[in-house]
């Protein structure tokens, strides 16, 4: 009997017949490895979006920044323009006459020429005055650099736009470069005479106080004290 199970191969052991399935089932099958890559690979992706992100939130601000910038420059231009065209015009037809009423004697139209400051204050100061107006202009060219609020674009072109009118006349008008006299010819009754430029700046700087008032930073950051 022995030398037949022998022959026929039985195994003397439970131990060596279950053998072959436990090999079998310590392998991974092959068919199951796409799927834990797949889980893997959707286990990784989460950590993948913030870097996808935060360039495209980086790439928002700097076309943010641009456009408040194009605002800013645009309010300038428009606001120099006007103040030149406005002195060409009343240079070329009122200077040397009589004033031009408006509204009775409450304003009138009159050409002077102003060495001081606006509304024609500090007329001995005229060079200082160009230095600091000089300066303000530079100083609003390295603030456009962190501009993220509309309202600042808009005060500080108004400011620029200004202060650019009254430096041209600075430098070109008589009777000398930076000692030049400013065109001013808007005059109410019982205030000082003025220009465009100088009802640019005013606004500006209203504006300015306003926005500090209310706690908004020109990086568009609103903080509160």
């Amino acid at each position: 009997m022995a030398e037949a199970e022998r022959m026929i191969g039985t195994p003397d052991t439970p131990d060596a017949a279950g053998a072959g399935p436990e090999q079998s089932d310590d392998r991974t099958p092959p068919g199951e490895r796409p799927r834990l890559d797949s889980v893997a690979a959707s286990e990784k992706a989460p950590a993948e979006t913030p870097s996808v992100a935060e360039p495209a939130s980086g790439a928002a601000e700097r076309s943010r920044g641009r456009r408040r910038i194009a605002v800013l420059f645009a309010v300038a231009a428009f606001a120099y323009a006007l103040d030149l065209i406005s002195k060409i015009i009343v240079v070329a037809k009122l200077e040397h006459h009589a004033p031009a009423k408006i509204f009775g004697d409450w304003l009138q139209l009159e050409v002077i020429r102003n060495s001081g400051a606006a509304f024609s204050f500090g007329e001995a100061y005229t060079v200082i005055f160009t230095v600091i107006a000089a300066a303000v202009i530079v100083v609003i060219m390295r603030l456009a650099r962190k501009l993220y609020s509309l309202p600042w674009a808009i005060a500080l072109g108004l400011l620029l736009g200004g202060a650019l009118g009254n430096l041209t006349d600075r430098i070109f008008r008589a009777p000398g470069v930076f000692q030049g006299a400013v065109v001013d010819f808007i005059s109410p009754k019982h205030f000082a005479v003025f220009n465009l430029g100088d009802s640019a700046i005013v606004c500006g700087g209203i504006l300015i106080v306003l926005l500090s008032f209310l706690g908004l930073d020109p990086d568009g950051t609103v903080h509160k004290d």
